[in-house]
């Protein structure tokens, strides 16, 4: 059985917020000039298909390409409890079809059960360059874990975003939950999943990533 983001203390959670460096700024968001829709997918675990996959922050990022009038499609490939693992034997489906851009959200369910760095880092490598070998472009969301296993685990899990990036030359943005995470009014209940709110927010985040590879 899967296991899914489980409840963490608030306190050990903190450690997310310290790692995260606020000071990464965002692209700026262009208007595209070509007309021809991307195909983009969302390659994730619950948080991406929470509060409800029409609430979620695939649905909210569809919302911003309209809204910017950049033609693109964003598919939800999102999965529950899915680790980098899990990922990886799904990624041929989800690239199955013309797809332009893949956007990596995985991770949080590895940490949580303490995978081992290396073999998460190694299976964000293997998919990374998959998508390549297809010419997709790739967006790599990061991921921090609480010391649930460690502080030497969580700051070790914290190098693995920013080294795949600088490795592979993928954008990445630093935090895929930066201001969401331990904010009682951008999450559900378990104080994990974000609710709609929250899903905007990761959107925010995201979206200007995104936008700036939709050109």
């Amino acid at each position: 059985m899967k296991t899914h983001l489980a409840r963490s203390p608030i306190l050990a959670l903190q450690l997310t917020l310290f790692l995260w460096s606020c000071g990464s700024a965002a692209p700026a968001a262009p208007s595209s000039s070509d007309s021809r829709t991307r195909r983009v997918v969302v390659l994730g675990d619950s948080l991406a298909v929470s509060p409800s996959r029409d609430q979620s922050f695939p649905a909210q990022l569809n919302l911003r390409a309209r809204s910017a009038h950049v033609a693109a499609a964003i598919a939800n490939a999102g999965v529950s409890g899915d680790t980098t693992d899990d990922g990886l034997r799904r990624l041929d489906a989800a690239l199955a079809g013309d797809t332009d851009i893949m956007v990596i959200e995985l991770g949080a369910n590895d940490g949580l059960q303490g995978v081992d760095v290396a073999a998460v880092e190694r299976n964000l490598a293997t998919m990374i360059e998959r998508a390549r070998a297809r010419n997709v472009g790739v967006l790599l969301c990061g991921m921090e874990t609480p010391p649930t296993h460690g502080f030497q685990y969580s700051i070790a899990f914290h190098g693995i975003f920013p080294r795949l990036a600088a490795r592979y030359d993928v954008p990445l943005v630093p935090f895929l939950l930066a201001g969401v995470a331990l904010n009682p009014d951008l999450n559900t209940t378990d104080g994990i999943h974000p609710n709609a709110a929250g899903a905007s927010r990761i959107a925010d985040t995201v979206w200007p990533y995104l936008a700036d590879m939709i050109r």
